[in-house]
């Protein structure tokens, strides 16, 4: 069986106008019978973000959700999960913070049985920090410290759903160009993937493409073909040559595999 499709959101999608994005993973849900999961580990206020996806997801699936408030490890290895996950017909990642996510659900009894449930055609979304953990690696966290000239750029292992690709979320808005460039200057084998706010990809054929969905754009970033690659450590400069650059907008389609757009 294909694996399961990805909604991978830049964060901040619209919840009250004509909620787009949500509503194409609504339906992209609709493939499988049972309610969308909604799981809130990646955020500081689990009942608030809860209660307001609940509250959409019951409207735009026909359905009601189930709520995983997993905040601790020992939640994660509750032996309902399993039965629990092999019901759902997609999962919603809310955001917060990435490390979250990955330090208390990894390589528990949560974390492996949504793996195994999308291999076998699980629908996936997730937004903000929700979408930070998509890929194999993830961006962490960068910081610049102007009064030393220090930049450090933290990465760890994400939820892997996505190999050889770093996704970066609020792309525009935070003005985050220079930390996901470093992130590629350091990983050129690797895509990069910066997506901005009220937008989305849909990542299908079993992670062949992706399509750009929502307001704004996506900005991908290829250090696979690299003439020349300088990064001063923990300094805030770098050099970096011939690293192919793509912006997209709604509508169009990117091949991970042969990286490169789509043209219809």
């Amino acid at each position: 069986m294909a694996k399961g499709d990805l909604l991978i959101i830049g964060g901040n999608e619209d919840k009250s106008d004509k909620k787009m994005i949500l509503s194409r993973f609504a339906a992209l849900c609709k493939n499988r019978p049972g309610p969308i999961g909604i799981l809130t580990t990646a955020s500081g206020f689990p009942e608030e973000v809860g209660s307001e996806y609940h509250e959409l997801f019951n409207t735009l699936h026909g359905t009601k959700p189930l709520l995983f408030h997993l905040d601790s490890r020992e939640k994660a290895e509750d032996p309902e999960l399993p039965q629990q996950l092999s019901s759902l017909s997609g999962l919603f990642m809310t955001g917060g913070d990435q490390l979250r996510l990955t330090s208390i659900l990894g390589g528990t009894t949560f974390y492996k049985h949504l793996f195994q449930e999308w291999k076998d055609g699980l629908t996936i979304g997730g937004t903000s920090a929700g979408a930070a953990v998509m890929s194999r690696l993830m961006i962490i966290s960068s910081k610049l410290f102007e009064k030393e000239d220090v930049s450090v750029l933290e990465m760890g292992s994400g939820f892997g759903f996505l190999e050889d690709v770093i996704i970066d979320q609020h792309f525009s808005q935070r003005d985050r160009f220079s930390r996901l460039m470093r992130a590629i200057a350091l990983n050129p084998q690797i895509i990069g993937i910066g997506i901005d706010e009220n937008t989305a990809i849909w990542v299908h054929n079993d992670g062949e493409q992706f399509e750009v969905i929502g307001e704004y754009n996506v900005s991908i970033f290829d250090g696979k073909t690299s003439t020349y690659v300088d990064v001063a450590e923990n300094k805030g400069n770098m050099t970096i040559s011939d690293i192919r650059f793509h912006t997209l907008g709604a509508g169009a389609v990117f091949n991970l595999h042969k990286r490169e757009l789509i043209i219809s």
